[in-house]
């Protein structure tokens, strides 16, 4: 059994299925961990997402912001934005079950025997791995319950900007949210700056890469969501595996073991 992470599909799903090849990958004997935005902006966002839901439990699912953009828009009342790819799985059939596979899956997971977390943003060095879990775990219970279209209505937003424990309700569901999904930047008390999208260098003035401040654990972080950093951290402990497919880049799948990457160029 191999287990191996993927970064972003983001509905490139010819990409996937010959890097899958490459590496002989079967479901019956091996697992893929998905670093968030299966979907949307390519040109494949259906069969994206069949695929990865017909893996059952040989793929490790964590959301990103695209995901959570799907479940705004037909939970929470959302329009389609110009550049979303996403028409393909309103008017499917089977979407009903496919959004309600969406709403199980996790913000984050952790393998102690591994030492691996992933999300599809990233760590901020302000949480431990015990904090992380438990917030996701928490927002997972939104997500999942008869709350969620409250949630999903009241999702998008920049504020609050940082962590407080005692931030309650949708401020704190959206606080959380931010961190998992849209994190880039940040300030040494955990300030989040969600406007740029640069490359690791070009950081706004106050602020660095989440993963440039020091941790109190020795805990490795795989993430997707920056494709500006084309897999560049500086830090193997932090894998970054969003090489930007959807933009011409490639797609990238790590064996989590070996640590030995496989690449399909888009």
């Amino acid at each position: 059994m191999t287990d191996y992470a993927i970064g972003d599909i983001q509905g490139c799903y010819q990409p996937l299925r010959k890097l899958l090849e490459q590496v002989d990958f079967s479901p019956s004997r091996d697992r893929l961990w998905v670093a968030g935005d299966l979907i949307n902006r390519g040109p494949e966002s259906l069969q994206s997402l069949r695929y990865i839901e017909s893996l059952e439990a040989s793929a490790v699912v964590v959301l990103g912001n695209h995901d959570l953009h799907l479940l705004a828009v037909i939970l929470g009342g959302h329009k389609l934005r110009n550049k979303d790819t996403l028409d393909d799985i309103l008017a499917a059939p089977d979407r009903d079950r496919l959004v309600e596979w969406l709403r199980q899956q996790k913000l984050c997971v952790y393998d102690p025997d591994r030492n691996y977390f992933m999300s599809h943003a990233g760590l901020p060095h302000i949480w431990s791995v015990d904090d992380a879990l438990g917030y996701a775990k928490e927002l997972a219970t939104i997500i999942r319950g008869p709350d969620a279209g409250i949630y999903f209505t009241n999702m998008y937003g920049n504020q609050p900007e940082r962590w407080d424990r005692s931030l309650t309700s949708m401020d704190r569901w959206r606080m959380i949210t931010n961190y998992f999904t849209r994190m880039r930047f940040i300030a040494e008390d955990g300030t989040l700056e969600l406007s740029a999208k640069e490359s690791a260098e070009e950081a706004p003035e106050g602020f660095a890469p989440w993963f440039s401040y020091p941790r109190q654990d020795d805990v490795r972080i795989i993430f997707g969501h920056w494709a500006a950093l084309e897999g560049r951290t500086g830090d193997s402990r932090y894998i970054g595996l969003d090489t930007g497919c959807v933009w011409g880049g490639a797609l990238t799948l790590m064996n989590l073991d070996t640590g030995e990457k496989t690449r399909c160029e888009c």
